[in-house]
């Protein structure tokens, strides 16, 4: 494990990559004060659904200015997304070993409306901690971090391009999909999840 000190993006359930890099370091902060950056791993996540990837993407207020903190980024709920999330992770994972086993955690997350997307986003991390039983302390900046100072995490989108598969329920129909939300890999192989997240190396992720 590296005592490197790391700066993370606010995530959504993220990428299984994201999670081998969070395991593997003490020293990991996650970033508050950054502009908010569209389409990414900060209000999405990717799923693997019946016609292949999925993107669950959690709306926003918006602004009049095009750069927003992400600390002050709120949710919209002029739609009912966690409705929509929820039963669409039921339909995507529904048959998939380990869904039953976990289903009420994951349905508790999309249970009560946060204010601020950056709460929710904690909230995502905070469960996924308690799967893992992981005792890392979630860090959040007090500042926007200067690059030069740390490892700096925050323009990756958290995929590799090693072969790591494990058993994905539409694999007979599109083939392995590598690269999704941690939660294909919980749903999929359960306590096994620790084992693929190792396997990456960090230094392959991007």
């Amino acid at each position: 494990m590296s005592n490197k000190k790391i700066i993370l993006p606010s995530t959504y359930f993220a990428p299984i990559p994201f999670y081998t890099i969070l395991f593997k370091n003490s020293n990991c902060i996650i970033d508050i004060h950054e502009n908010y950056v569209k389409q990414s791993v900060r209000n999405r996540c990717v799923i693997f659904s019946t016609n292949g990837i999925l993107n669950l993407s959690i709306p926003k207020i918006r602004k009049n200015s095009s750069k927003s903190i992400i600390k002050d980024i709120k949710i919209s709920y002029a739609e009912p997304w966690q409705k929509t999330h929820w039963k669409t992770i039921i339909t995507c994972y529904n048959s998939s070993p380990f869904f039953e086993y976990y289903r009420d955690k994951f349905e508790a997350v999309y249970t009560k409306e946060e204010k601020y997307l950056i709460d929710f986003n904690y909230k995502t991390h905070s469960l996924i901690l308690e799967i893992f039983k992981s005792n890392k302390n979630i860090i959040l900046s007090k500042k926007y971090e200067n690059e030069s100072l740390l490892k700096d995490f925050r323009n990756y989108s958290f995929h590799t391009n090693e072969k790591i598969n494990y058993d994905q329920v539409f694999s007979i129909n599109h083939g392995f999909i590598k690269n999704l939300s941690i939660i294909d890999l919980l749903f999929n192989i359960g306590p096994e999840s620790i084992d693929i997240i190792n396997k990456i190396d960090p230094s392959k992720i991007y």
